[in-house]
C-alpha cells in the first residue's frame, strides 16, 4: 500500500498493546481507506489457494453447511467459502471493515457482521461445520493468544474442522514487533490443549520477495 506508515503503524499497535487493548486499533486501518477496499494493507484481494483447495476436496457433505469467518477482513476467503456452498457467517470486530464488505459485494449471500471473539453470540457455540482463522492469533500478544485459540476452537460443531493460516517462526525466535508469527508448539496446542486432531500441516514460505514463512493447518473436532 502506497504511503503506509509502518512505523506509525507499529508503534499505534503496540501503544494499544500496552493499555490492554489489543484489538482496539484494527479499526482505524479500515476507517484510513475511506471504502476503497483496495488499499488495505494486508489485503491480498484474492482468496486463499490453500482453502481453495481444501474446500475443491469436499470435506463436508451435508446438504446444508455452515462455516464461519474469524477477522473475514475485506472478505475474499468469505465469499469464497459462499461460493463452494456454505452459509456463512463472518465477522470483524471494526465495523469499517464490515462495512466494507457490504458494499463491496453487493449480492452477497454471506452474513457479514460485527462481532468479538472474545465475547461472541453464545448462539454460535459449537455451530459451526467449518471455522477459517487467518491471520488473527498472530497480531495478539501474549496470553489473548491463548484466550483466542480457546475461542475458535469452541466455535467447532462435532466432527466439524478449523482450517488456521497464519505466518511461523521457530522454536525459540523471538519476535518484538507486529506481526508475531506462531510456532509449532503453540500450533500443536490445538491439539494437546484444545483436544482437536491434526488432520494436515503444511510449512511453506510464500511468494513476497523476500519469502515470509508460514503455516496452514488442518484440525478436526
Amino acid at each position: 500500500m502506497q504511503n503506509f506508515d509502518f512505523i506509525a503503524y507499529k508503534k499505534m499497535v503496540k501503544t494499544y498493546q500496552e493499555n490492554n487493548d489489543p484489538t482496539g486499533w484494527f479499526d482505524s486501518i479500515y476507517k484510513n481507506v475511506q471504502g476503497d477496499f483496495t488499499k488495505v494493507f494486508w489485503a491480498d484481494l484474492e482468496p486463499s489457494p490453500y482453502l481453495v483447495a481444501w474446500l475443491k476436496e469436499n470435506h463436508i457433505k451435508k446438504d446444508t453447511k455452515t462455516a464461519c469467518v474469524i477477522g473475514c477482513g475485506v472478505g475474499d476467503d468469505t465469499e469464497a467459502l459462499s461460493e463452494f456452498g456454505f452459509d456463512v457467517t463472518a465477522f470483524d470486530i471494526s465495523p469499517s471493515a464490515i462495512e466494507l464488505c457490504i458494499n463491496r459485494y453487493k449480492n452477497t449471500k454471506v452474513n457479514y457482521v460485527v462481532a468479538d471473539l472474545f465475547d461472541y453470540p453464545k448462539e454460535w457455540f459449537e455451530k459451526f461445520d467449518v471455522v477459517y482463522e487467518c491471520n488473527t492469533i498472530q497480531i495478539l500478544p501474549n496470553g489473548y493468544r491463548k484466550k483466542a485459540r480457546v475461542a475458535m476452537s469452541s466455535l467447532i460443531a462435532k466432527d466439524g474442522y478449523i482450517l488456521v493460516s497464519c505466518r511461523s517462526r521457530n522454536e525459540g525466535e523471538k519476535e518484538d514487533e507486529i506481526p508475531f508469527p506462531l510456532s509449532k508448539s503453540e500450533m500443536d496446542e490445538f491439539v494437546t490443549i484444545d483436544k482437536l486432531k491434526e488432520i494436515s500441516f503444511l510449512a511453506y514460505d510464500d511468494e513476497q520477495i523476500p519469502s515470509v514463512p508460514h503455516f496452514f493447518a488442518i484440525y478436526l473436532k
